[in-house]
């Protein structure tokens, strides 16, 4: 049985029911969504504070990986970044950068 169908019949024997099944998978992905990104920043902090020589494209790596934890955090409803900047030691030079073109070892391919 699919939970397409599951979600059918507990629709049937109680509707609301059926809605907080569903409610309960999104936030539940939300919160999958928002670790992986979040693990991704970190672990890409990380690299560009580890690279040595030329760090021009570990610092993009790493500006990228922020900006797509922001962006996740604001889809759940976390507007304020504060908090994270400060718990995750993210440096200005890292902040100022955000929102620019991603490496191009980075975009997604079509």
């Amino acid at each position: 049985m699919s939970l397409r169908d599951s979600l059918e019949l507990i629709r049937v024997v109680r509707p609301e029911a059926g809605d907080a099944a569903l409610r309960h998978e999104i936030e539940a992905e939300r919160a999958s969504s928002l670790s992986a990104a979040e693990k991704k920043a970190i672990a890409m902090l990380a690299a560009w504070r580890a690279a040595e020589g030329d760090r021009s494209e570990a610092l993009g790596a790493a500006r990228y990986a922020v900006w797509a934890y922001f962006v996740q955090r604001e889809l759940i409803g976390f507007r304020r970044h504060t908090d994270v900047i400060q718990d995750l030691d993210i440096p200005a030079i890292v902040l100022n950068g955000l929102g620019e073109a991603p490496p191009s070892g980075l975009r997604r391919r079509r």
